[in-house]
């Protein structure tokens, strides 16, 4: 599609400002969509780290071997939830995600907090299974809610935005949250609201899942 677009000179000088003209609706619902897949992935694998050796004492490298499992497992998971919504639909997997997502706050910090290290370590390998869910279809999501000579600079802006909103300060919010109430599951409703949000979000986006993405979109 994008050599299609070169060689027809279909390409944008300003791609940016005329995407920001055109999509302001898109890009703004992928940033939101990203909400229950950036901020959870951001408290299950650097906030936990302060959260286990401060409250859970645990060690580090016990810690650390317990994120690099879920690492590897989401090696495999990626690819078949991404595989997955090619079966079901991109909207439909990652709704059920952010769904999966919201609920697993409280199963997390509620296994978390048993103190038992073989327990610790299961709910730290599961964690991002919610998140890959959200993940493996997210790129054809997103980049798909953009016409062609549009699509890069748009799924770019969106993608990059919910760093800014989701990503960045989830740490942050969670450590605040559990200093100012004193209970994890603080934090977990805090993860319940970024996935409402998504699932919002995610709802009023369009699926293009089986049509036409070549053509300029109106």
């Amino acid at each position: 599609m994008f050599a299609k677009l070169l060689a027809e000179r279909k390409i944008e000088r300003t791609p940016i400002l005329e995407v920001i003209r055109r999509h302001p609706k898109e890009i703004i619902l992928s940033a939101l969509a990203r909400m229950a897949e950036q901020a959870p992935f951001y408290i299950f694998t650097a906030f936990v780290f302060s959260y286990g050796t401060g409250t859970l004492h645990v060690s580090r490298d016990f810690l650390l071997t317990a994120v690099l499992a879920a690492s590897v497992l989401s090696f495999f998971t990626i690819p078949f939830f991404g595989h997955l919504s090619d079966q079901i639909g991109r909207k439909n997997m990652y709704m059920i995600g952010a769904a999966v997502t919201g609920v697993f706050g409280f199963i997390y910090f509620a296994l978390l907090n048993t103190g038992v290290a073989a327990i610790i370590f299961l709910a730290m390998v599961l964690s991002l299974i919610p998140h890959d869910m959200m993940y493996g279809p997210q790129a054809a999501l997103i980049a798909e809610s953009f016409t062609g000579r549009l699509r890069y600079s748009g799924s770019s802006l969106g993608y990059q935005l919910a760093s800014i909103i989701a990503g960045g300060p989830a740490p942050l919010i969670a450590t605040w949250l559990f200093g100012t109430y004193h209970s994890a599951y603080a934090i977990a409703v805090y993860i319940l609201i970024c996935a409402v949000l998504s699932l919002i979000a995610t709802a009023m986006m369009k699926d293009y899942m089986g049509k036409d993405i070549s053509g300029e979109y109106e």
